[in-house]
């Protein structure tokens, strides 16, 4: 097969749902040893079109050619056996099982009707050495691994597979910024070998550096096939994506807003081992970013502030001491968290819009035992229309929104009830980009009508075109406090990177 040759070309593919055109007549087509990125926003079909090309779901339309032949891929295990192996964001890797047996789950060695552990622990000891990860020990349990680990685990286990294309579903999303780099190093060595990578990411920055080229999908369709990565400008894949030129993702600072009284105090806050000495302030109405890697403790100060983790040191909101060890304080305080996990820490998956954004505060729907459902409703499709929630359905299971919106969801909870203070860590993970504008657009009016935000975020362009302040992180202590204006990307990364406070 010449280098021109595609691997896998997807025509006129159709899936239709109950009352939902989720395809509408996409076409994709790869190279074999091409890295080609798949863009679009929430709801533009993406995660339909992998789970066709997967084998979970069949496409009502369309041809699917692989190697040049048309194929049914009728099942996963029948996509696996062509050649075709799926990486979702949400690893579905067994934690209490070793690393070998999530690597050959399914597809145990076997002889004589025995399964081979050794077999299968020479095997994926050779396939990890491949990924240049040979320090991950066949043994070890999966649970004790880091997500970056776990990343090299799951694509093992599709090299397991004898893997001609491998589609990574926002592989780097849980991962820090040197982790990002160790994958990207290890995309560059399977394409170097004749994989392919279907490569699924919000973060556009990382199109241009490891993608070949970019298909864009829109509202179910292909509105562009096979973009030059490196050569096709941001604002163009971004005009294509959203149907319009998004020329300021970040909402401008309104000059003239003056931060208010102090809403946060927070004074030699110490977790031993984790971070200690940190000290800081929120004022109402003002955005307060942290900076910093994994592993900086970013997240856990933030838990501590909200009460999750026992801590040494003050904390104090309007004045008032919040304990160590539970949240419930926190909550009556006026404080409220909008988690990195959304789906495993803050949202009833299968629950309603409704449901979720009235948790917080059910008490306030509560009399002599019984619920106001009424009221509850109401105050939920108030709710949903001010933060413009989309579909504006609050009955609909809230699993079925998009990241953006799922996150919408989360805010409005506490918006129920007078926040003080909401802290907010990753806010727009798994957000495409149209809908993080729209999130950038609600903190800062929040902050604006005088809620104080503490903001956590692994992109520094987030933190500094967000915050009004920004504390710099490295192993647990504050480096560096300064105006958001005051500091650049460079800047921060050289901090967070090399320990020097410039």
């Amino acid at each position: 097969m010449s280098e021109a040759t595609p691997l896998l070309r997807m025509r006129g593919i159709v899936k239709q749902f109950p009352g939902v055109r989720a395809l509408d007549g996409v076409d994709l087509e790869v190279l074999p040893g091409e890295v080609h990125c798949l863009l679009g926003q929430n709801g533009a079909g993406k995660s339909t079109l992998i789970k066709t090309l997967a084998g979970a779901h069949q496409p009502d339309e369309g041809t699917i050619t692989l190697n040049g032949a048309d194929v049914r891929l009728s099942s996963p295990i029948a996509a696996i056996r062509l050649g075709i192996s799926t990486i979702y964001q949400e690893l579905d890797l067994v934690d209490g099982l070793s690393v070998a047996e999530n690597v050959f789950l399914g597809h145990e060695p076997a002889r004589l009707g025995f399964v081979g552990r050794g077999r299968a622990a020479r095997a994926t000891r050779e396939l990890l050495a491949r990924l240049g990860h040979g320090e991950i020990h066949p043994s070890t349990e999966v649970g004790r691994l880091s997500p970056a680990a776990k990343q090299v685990v799951s694509m093992a286990r599709a090299l397991s597979h004898d893997t001609r294309l491998i589609i990574m579903d926002e592989p780097s999303a849980a991962l820090a910024h040197d982790e990002v780099g160790n994958l990207f190093r290890i995309i560059r060595e399977l394409t170097a070998q004749g994989v392919a990578v279907v490569y699924i990411s919000h973060r556009l920055e990382e199109i241009r550096e490891i993608g070949d080229r970019v298909t864009v999908l829109k509202d179910g369709r292909t509105v562009a096939v096979g973009l030059p990565a490196k050569q096709t400008p941001t604002s163009r894949v971004v005009a294509l994506m959203t149907g319009r030129e998004v020329e300021y993702v970040f909402p401008p600072r309104r000059a003239e807003r003056v931060a208010g009284a102090e809403v946060l105090r927070v004074e030699r806050l110490t977790v031993p081992g984790v971070f200690a000495d940190v000290s800081f302030s929120v004022r109402a109405g003002e955005i307060v970013g942290l900076a910093g890697l994994v592993g900086s403790g970013r997240s856990e100060i933030i838990e501590a502030v909200y009460g999750a983790r026992r801590f040494s040191g003050q904390v104090l909101l309007e004045g008032r001491p919040v304990r160590g060890g539970g949240t419930t304080g926190t909550v009556r305080l006026g404080m409220g968290l909008a988690p990195e996990e959304r789906k495993a820490q803050a949202l009833l998956l299968d629950q309603s819009v409704s449901r979720n954004i009235s948790l917080a505060s059910l008490g306030r729907y509560s009399r002599l035992g019984w619920m106001d459902r009424r009221r509850e409703a109401a105050d939920a499709r108030e709710m949903v229309r001010a933060l413009d929630i989309r579909p504006a359905d609050p009955e609909r299971p809230v699993k079925t929104l998009s990241g953006g919106n799922q996150q919408k969801a989360v805010l409005a909870r506490w918006l129920l009830n007078d926040r003080k203070l909401l802290l907010l860590d990753e806010p727009t993970r798994g957000v495409d980009v149209g809908a993080r504008a729209e999130l950038y657009a609600l903190v800062r009016r929040l902050a604006d009508e005088g809620i104080g935000v503490l903001l956590v975020s692994s992109e520094v362009p987030e933190v500094l075109g967000l915050a009004d302040r920004v504390l710099v992180l490295r192993e647990g202590r504050v480096i560096r406090e300064a105006g958001a204006g005051e500091l650049d990307e460079h800047a921060v990364l050289d901090m967070i990177m090399e320990g020097s406070a410039l």
